[in-house]
């Protein structure tokens, strides 16, 4: 069943606009937590030279990709896949040139967050980049009082969900031999982050 999420139809140009700074012309990407599929299909039809692989934990966000891709028919958009971030073998068939990581992070336990950096560094080609993008603390505090309320909302649902702290982040992704080469504001007191691993 297709889903549709305003919030990934308001940021999916501001995002595509970073991706395509930090992309090679050609290759592959991994897209983790899915979600509706609204990002598969806007990302992979704005970059048609890397192949697409679309992946969630959620059984009905994979149904959700599939529909929007069936209906975009995108020759670079593979059919989506599950995939645990926190599994030591995501099975991938070949290096990534890039993974992105969007609105995950603070919507999901803190061991997610380590296997996504321990994934990344496991599978990504060398110089390629692993995208995030999300609400952010910064040296320990909320950037936005909307931001503190969220937190709370997020941890009153799960007490294992809530906004990370990038200083926290970025000691994961060292230890996962990448390198954090941007910090962008962006709308709605999100960031997105690129890791790029060191070749």
């Amino acid at each position: 069943m297709k889903r549709f999420s305003p919030a990934s139809e308001r940021n999916k140009d501001p995002i595509l606009a970073v991706l395509r700074t930090v992309v090679p012309a050609s290759g592959h990407a991994l897209e983790l937590s899915a979600g509706s599929g609204q990002h598969s299909v806007h990302f992979a039809a704005a970059l048609p030279g890397l192949v697409w692989q679309p992946t969630d934990i959620d059984p009905t966000a994979i149904a959700s990709v599939a529909a929007h891709r069936e209906e975009a028919g995108l020759p670079n958009l593979l059919a989506p896949r599950m995939l645990d971030v926190t599994d030591v073998d995501w099975g991938l068939p070949q290096p990534m040139n890039l993974i992105t990581s969007i609105n995950m992070i603070h919507i999901s336990p803190w061991a997610a967050s380590e296997g996504l950096f321990a994934g990344a560094g496991r599978h990504l080609a060398p110089g390629g980049a692993l995208v995030t993008y999300g609400p952010y603390n910064v040296d320990g505090a909320f950037t936005a009082e909307s931001n503190a309320r969220f937190d709370a909302s997020l941890r009153s649902r799960d007490a294992a969900w809530g906004i990370r702290d990038l200083d926290d982040l970025l000691a994961l992704a060292t230890a996962a031999g990448l390198t954090r080469e941007a910090l962008i504001p962006m709308p709605a007191n999100n960031f997105t982050v690129v890791y790029r691993k060191v070749a």
